[in-house]
Order: C-alpha cells, then structure tokens, then sequence
C-alpha cells in the first residue's frame, strides 16, 4: 500500500541523527540497477515515489508536497511453481526412460530441480517490489511499509548503507525512553486479572499499553483532552489477538459478531491473557480515524484516513494525507503517555490495576 491513496500500512522509525544534506545524492547513487541487468540473484535499490520503475532519483521525483519520498525496490526472477513443478517431471521422466528405473531417487529429483532452475531462471521476466517510505523533516521521523521483521531488517539495512542513519523502530521502549526518558525494563510485571498475580506475568509492555486502551475505552468512556486537538474518542473493536507468553496454546482470535464484549474476551482477560492485535478507532470532531494495530510491533495497517472535504490536486491530497498520518501519530502517542504517566508511577499504577481488575471482572459479556 502506498501513501498517495486508499488505505495505509506502515510502522514509524526514528532517526540516530539528522538527514544528510545532500540525501538525494546519497540515495541515487545507491538506486536500483536496470532490470536488463537483473541476473538469477535478487537486486536491492531506490527507486522515486511514483512507480517501481522510477529512476534515476533526482529532485523531482524525490521530494513531494515538502517530504522526502522513495521506495526499496526489490527485482527478482522466479520460476512459476506450477511451471517448475511441471518441468522437473518432465525431467524425472526422461530420466526414468533413459536409466531403466522406477523411481527417482532423492538425490537425483534434488540435481534435476537444480538443471531445471538454471535453465528457467535467466529467461523468466523480474517480478518487482518495494518498500515505500516517507520522511516527515519537521517531526523527524520515517513511515516506512515495512511491516515483517524481515522486510525491517532489509529496509534498514539499506537506508543505514545509503545515508549513515540507523534508524531506530517505534516500539513502546523506544517511545518511552524517547518521549520521558523511561526504561520500561525497571517496569515490574503485571497482572490485569484478578485471578492472575503479577509474579506469574511475563513482561509485555506493549501488551500493556494496548490493553490499558482496552480498559480505558471502556471503564472510564474512552474519551480523553487532546492538547492540540481537543476532545478525542478512542475505541476498540474485533477482529482481537489476545495472547499469553508460556506453553501451551496461549493466544487466540477473536472474530465476527462483538467480540470485544464476548464471553470469550473476558475469559481472556481473566486467564491473565492481554491484548496485541485490535482494530483501533480513533475520533475527533468531524474526523475518524480505524486501523488494525500490533502494538508488540507498533506497526499499523490499513490506517483509513479522513477524507478531505474538498477536491484537491494529487500533491495537496498527498500532503494532506500526509499531515493526517501525522495527526493519527500524535493523538495515539498522547494516549500512549497518558498510559506512561500511570504505568510508571508505582502509585498511581496500584490505584489503576485496581480499576482494571474490577473492569476484568465485572464487565458484562453477551454470547
């Protein structure tokens, strides 16, 4: 998903240090190499925002309504499983044929399905993909579409090769100790169950953040002052991952009808299990936001985005699109030190698991 239109799936990344002036030179020298060159082994690069095929990088298809936006592009040959599959038998049976035998042995299907892929390989046509992402100089900070860990790692491998950054990924320890200074690792375990005491517990401070939204959403009616944007709402509805770190099977999916208040959701919460995955809600005025977020992750996806009340053009859209991300970002991370506020303040903590456990206890399901 890109972030010039529809829904968005990203997760943010902070900068070790500020962007190279000279960025869009750093990033075309590292862009992605012609697709004729392209041999049997994968190809990494830059490419510009407006399409996979977008190069050489220069200042303008660099830079859009104000923000630095590229995208990783990844070109790579494969053959069709179904071709492959179907090529290797022609093989094994000529092979049969001309040795005389019955089966073909493991060693000898492993050789063919090599001949088979040097053969196929060189003529197959690259299939391309890419990594976008956008950097926001004002806030300092990367949205980038890299939601696996291994589309992370590769992402910010190549963005560290080609400016000298290391970008850091937002998670609840890294925003804890950007925003306050916080070391969640001094934090100590907790329980939101009655049943469960917090001995028992692991350490799961993301699990702990977005389970304490759960709480507030409900117990004390979801809405909160926003500094900078007034009164906002904030909910939570299913699909619900909930889960809990030990053995056996200790995470579950909550879908279809109302999941949030079902007899399974508080038997959950009551085993001691919390809440990774939801699809998070947030309001304010005459302007909505919903997205499914992993808060172990903090990655965000198919962020809907208020729609502008006017038509505009393609790089006013992208800009407002843009200031709306960031408008989503903000409001969720003065939730999230609200949450800090309590959860690292032994006092104020015991007063609110006090509240929890009740919450835990008492709040009604239908089935």
């Amino acid at each position: 998903m890109s972030f010039e239109s529809g829904s968005v799936a990203f997760r943010i990344f902070y900068l070790g240090h500020a962007m190279p002036k000279d960025a869009i030179e750093r990033f075309a020298k590292h862009a992605a190499p012609p697709l004729k060159s392209i041999g049997t082994e994968p190809a990494q690069g830059w490419v510009g925002g407006r399409h996979l095929l977008d190069v050489p990088i220069t200042e303008d298809n660099a830079m859009y309504a104000g923000y630095l936006r590229l995208v990783l592009m990844k070109a790579e040959r494969k053959v069709p499983t179904s071709l492959l599959r179907a090529e290797c038998m022609l093989e094994e049976v000529a092979w049969l044929r001309a040795e005389n035998k019955q089966f073909v042995d493991r060693k000898t299907r492993s050789e063919i399905r090599k001949q088979v892929l040097a053969r196929l390989l060189p003529d197959m046509p690259p299939t391309l993909k890419g990594i976008p992402f956008v950097y926001d100089s004002r806030a300092r900070l990367v949205y980038a579409g890299a939601l696996s860990e291994k589309q992370t790692d590769a992402f910010t491998f190549h963005f560290h090769n080609t400016t000298g950054i290391k970008l850091i990924p937002v998670v609840v320890a890294t925003a804890a100790a950007e925003r306050h200074k916080i070391d969640v690792r001094e934090w100590t375990r907790t329980s939101f169950s009655p049943e469960v005491p917090d001995e028992e517990m692991e350490d799961t401070p993301g699990l702990d953040f977005l389970t304490w939204v759960w709480f507030v959403s409900e117990a004390r009616g979801g809405i909160f002052k926003s500094k900078e944007f007034g009164d906002v709402g904030v909910a939570l509805e299913g699909p619900l991952l909930v889960t809990r770190a030990g053995a056996g099977a200790h995470e579950i999916t909550l879908r279809k009808g109302l999941p949030t208040v079902s007899a399974e959701a508080k038997t959950a919460l009551l085993s001691g299990k919390k809440l990774r995955r939801a699809k998070l809600l947030i309001a304010r005025a005459d302007e909505a936001w919903s997205c499914s977020f992993d808060t172990e992750l903090f990655v965000f996806r198919s962020l809907k985005l208020p729609e502008p009340k006017e038509i505009l053009e393609p790089a006013s859209r992208f800009q407002d699109r843009m200031l709306k991300i960031d408008a989503f970002r903000c409001i969720l991370l003065e939730l999230f030190d609200r949450f800090l506020a309590e959860r690292s303040d032994a006092k104020k903590w015991d007063a609110a698991q006090q509240e929890i456990h009740k919450w835990a206890a008492a709040r009604s399901t239908r089935r």
